[in-house]
């Protein structure tokens, strides 16, 4: 198990694996991205049990993660690739003409890693519901995780995957939902209010926990907490709160970096808030 110092490090080069990213093509999305490294750190470098160097698309005998929002997909190429499952010097190529790392993620290029493709919102649930039905009908022990925006929660088919899952009792589902207030239009409780998120999962049958999401000891003490769970008749939702934009100051605690890429005197600016550990690509 990797301790927590050697997480944040990971995490911290993450962080700058993303503004990269995002300012070389101008275009992208590094708000969210930024605000959950932590979560995507402690995710794959401490709690799945996955096999980067023996990827399948079926997930048999090990967990899997779908990433619903997938606008986020410069954190989770990243994590990906200093995971191991594909090179890191292929971070370079993200939003270009024939990459495999495309703005949005997708499966025709066979990326390791990627399951679904996920540009339009509110299908990951869905999705993720099968993989895990899938899993009980297979005599598979494992888990299935995914991570939602809060501005996705809006999506109607989110809501019907929710009801599905608790009455087939769906119990080895993990979702994390990234509640960090924002999207793209502006503050979510301004665009169109979630109220009162907690009781609305609850009402829907689930396990409701809360975690900080820019904390990694959190992260991981919670995603704990919900694997703990499974196996008890119910799906688990974790309210994950983090800051957009984490880690660079003035992309943090606003939705006007929810999609828009760095100028150069901007992206110089964020590499000096971000400390180099892992090494660039």
């Amino acid at each position: 198990m990797i301790n927590t110092q050697n997480l944040q490090d990971i995490a911290s080069q993450v962080r700058r694996d993303i503004v990269r990213m995002v300012y070389a093509p101008s275009s992208g999305h590094p708000g969210g991205a930024l605000g959950c490294a932590d979560f995507f750190t402690a995710l794959y470098f401490n709690v799945l049990k996955a096999d980067p160097k023996n990827f399948t698309m079926d997930g048999k005998g090990e967990d899997m993660f779908f990433l619903s929002n997938g606008h986020l997909s410069a954190v989770w190429y990243s994590t990906l690739a200093r995971r191991g499952f594909f090179p890191v010097s292929e971070l370079s190529t993200f939003r270009l003409i024939n990459s495999r790392l495309q703005g949005h993620p997708a499966t025709a290029d066979h990326l390791p890693g990627i399951r679904i493709a996920s540009g339009s919102l509110g299908q990951g649930l869905s999705v993720a519901c099968g993989a895990a039905l899938g899993k009980k009908l297979n005599g598979d022990n494992h888990l299935v995780y995914t991570l939602h925006g809060d501005g996705e929660l809006q999506e109607g088919q989110i809501w019907e995957a929710a009801m599905f899952a608790a009455a087939r009792k769906i119990d080895n589902l993990i979702a994390t939902i990234d509640y960090n207030g924002q999207q793209i239009d502006g503050p979510v409780d301004k665009i169109n209010s979630l109220g009162n998120l907690q009781g609305k999962w609850e009402s829907f049958g689930w396990h409701v926990l809360n975690m900080d999401g820019n904390n990694i000891d959190d992260v991981i003490a919670v995603l704990a907490q919900a694997k703990g769970l499974t196996g008890k008749g119910k799906p688990i939702a974790i309210l994950m709160k983090t800051e957009m934009g984490m880690g660079v100051d003035f992309m943090m605690g606003t939705h006007k970096w929810h999609g828009k890429a760095p100028n150069k005197e901007e992206f110089e600016k964020a590499m000096q808030q971000l400390p180099e550990t892992l090494g660039d690509y």
